[in-house]
Protein backbone atom coordinates (compact mmCIF):
# COMPACT_ATOMS: atom_id res chain seq x y z
CA UNK A 1 0.00 0.00 0.00
CA UNK A 2 1.43 3.37 -0.95
CA UNK A 3 1.03 6.77 0.63
CA UNK A 4 -1.71 7.76 -1.76
CA UNK A 5 -3.83 4.74 -0.93
CA UNK A 6 -3.56 5.39 2.78
CA UNK A 7 -4.42 9.03 2.36
CA UNK A 8 -7.48 8.17 0.27
CA UNK A 9 -8.59 5.56 2.80
CA UNK A 10 -8.15 8.06 5.59
CA UNK A 11 -10.07 10.65 3.61
CA UNK A 12 -12.90 8.21 2.97
CA UNK A 13 -13.11 7.13 6.56
CA UNK A 14 -12.97 10.70 7.81
CA UNK A 15 -15.76 11.66 5.40
CA UNK A 16 -17.82 8.71 6.64
CA UNK A 17 -17.00 9.66 10.21
CA UNK A 18 -18.05 13.25 9.57
CA UNK A 19 -21.37 12.03 8.17
CA UNK A 20 -21.88 9.76 11.19
CA UNK A 21 -20.89 12.57 13.56
CA UNK A 22 -23.43 14.86 11.96
CA UNK A 23 -26.22 12.39 12.73
CA UNK A 24 -25.19 11.77 16.35
CA UNK A 25 -26.75 13.69 19.18
CA UNK A 26 -24.68 15.67 21.67
CA UNK A 27 -25.64 13.16 24.38
CA UNK A 28 -24.19 10.30 22.33
CA UNK A 29 -20.99 12.23 21.79
CA UNK A 30 -20.74 13.05 25.52
CA UNK A 31 -21.31 9.39 26.36
CA UNK A 32 -18.52 8.38 23.97
CA UNK A 33 -16.23 11.00 25.51
CA UNK A 34 -17.02 9.74 29.01
CA UNK A 35 -16.37 6.13 27.95
CA UNK A 36 -13.08 7.09 26.34
CA UNK A 37 -12.11 9.11 29.41
CA UNK A 38 -12.78 6.08 31.65
CA UNK A 39 -10.76 3.80 29.37
CA UNK A 40 -7.83 6.20 29.34
CA UNK A 41 -8.06 6.54 33.11
CA UNK A 42 -8.01 2.76 33.55
CA UNK A 43 -5.04 2.47 31.20
CA UNK A 44 -3.11 5.16 33.05
CA UNK A 45 -3.92 3.50 36.37
CA UNK A 46 -2.72 0.12 35.10
CA UNK A 47 0.51 1.67 33.80
CA UNK A 48 1.05 3.46 37.11
CA UNK A 49 0.65 0.16 38.98
CA UNK A 50 3.20 -1.51 36.71
CA UNK A 51 5.73 1.26 37.26
CA UNK A 52 5.22 1.45 41.04
CA UNK A 53 8.32 -0.47 42.08
CA UNK A 54 7.74 0.12 45.80
CA UNK A 55 4.28 -1.46 45.64
CA UNK A 56 5.60 -4.41 43.64
CA UNK A 57 8.38 -4.97 46.17
CA UNK A 58 5.90 -4.75 49.04
CA UNK A 59 3.63 -7.27 47.33
CA UNK A 60 6.57 -9.63 46.79
CA UNK A 61 7.61 -9.25 50.44
CA UNK A 62 4.10 -10.14 51.58
CA UNK A 63 4.11 -13.19 49.30
CA UNK A 64 7.45 -14.36 50.70
CA UNK A 65 6.26 -13.74 54.28
CA UNK A 66 3.21 -15.87 53.61
CA UNK A 67 5.36 -18.67 52.21
CA UNK A 68 7.72 -18.52 55.20
CA UNK A 69 4.80 -18.59 57.66
CA UNK A 70 3.30 -21.59 55.87
CA UNK A 71 6.61 -23.46 55.94
CA UNK A 72 7.15 -22.57 59.61
CA UNK A 73 3.69 -23.87 60.48
CA UNK A 74 4.39 -27.04 58.53
CA UNK A 75 7.73 -27.53 60.32
CA UNK A 76 6.09 -26.88 63.70
CA UNK A 77 3.41 -29.44 62.95
CA UNK A 78 5.98 -32.03 61.88
CA UNK A 79 8.09 -31.36 64.98
CA UNK A 80 5.10 -31.73 67.27
CA UNK A 81 4.09 -34.93 65.55
CA UNK A 82 7.57 -36.43 65.87
CA UNK A 83 8.25 -35.23 69.45
CA UNK A 84 7.28 -37.73 72.12
CA UNK A 85 4.44 -36.72 74.41
CA UNK A 86 6.72 -36.87 77.48
CA UNK A 87 9.11 -34.31 75.95
CA UNK A 88 6.21 -32.02 75.08
CA UNK A 89 4.89 -32.35 78.63
CA UNK A 90 8.33 -31.59 80.07
CA UNK A 91 8.61 -28.47 77.92
CA UNK A 92 5.21 -27.27 79.05
CA UNK A 93 6.16 -27.83 82.69
CA UNK A 94 9.40 -25.87 82.26
CA UNK A 95 7.55 -22.95 80.66
CA UNK A 96 4.95 -23.01 83.43
CA UNK A 97 7.66 -22.89 86.14
CA UNK A 98 9.41 -19.97 84.46
CA UNK A 99 6.11 -18.09 84.24
CA UNK A 100 5.44 -18.74 87.93
CA UNK A 101 8.86 -17.51 89.04
CA UNK A 102 10.76 -15.65 86.28
CA UNK A 103 13.38 -14.06 88.60
CA UNK A 104 15.98 -16.90 88.43
CA UNK A 105 15.76 -17.01 84.64
CA UNK A 106 16.12 -13.22 84.35
CA UNK A 107 19.06 -13.27 86.78
CA UNK A 108 20.73 -16.08 84.83
CA UNK A 109 20.21 -14.18 81.58
CA UNK A 110 21.75 -11.04 83.08
CA UNK A 111 24.79 -12.99 84.29
CA UNK A 112 25.21 -14.52 80.83
CA UNK A 113 24.99 -11.12 79.12
CA UNK A 114 27.53 -9.63 81.58
CA UNK A 115 29.88 -12.55 80.96
CA UNK A 116 29.65 -12.17 77.17
CA UNK A 117 30.16 -8.39 77.36
CA UNK A 118 33.21 -8.95 79.59
CA UNK A 119 34.73 -11.37 77.10
CA UNK A 120 34.05 -8.99 74.25
CA UNK A 121 35.67 -6.03 75.99
CA UNK A 122 38.67 -8.19 76.97
CA UNK A 123 39.31 -8.96 73.28
CA UNK A 124 39.41 -5.27 72.30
Amino acid sequence: MGKGERAEGAAMSSAAEQQAEATRSPEEIRADIDTTREQVGDTVEALAEKTDVKAQVQQRVETVKGNVRAKADEARTKAQASTPATAQQGGRQAVAKVRENPAPVVLGGAVLVAFLLGRRSARS
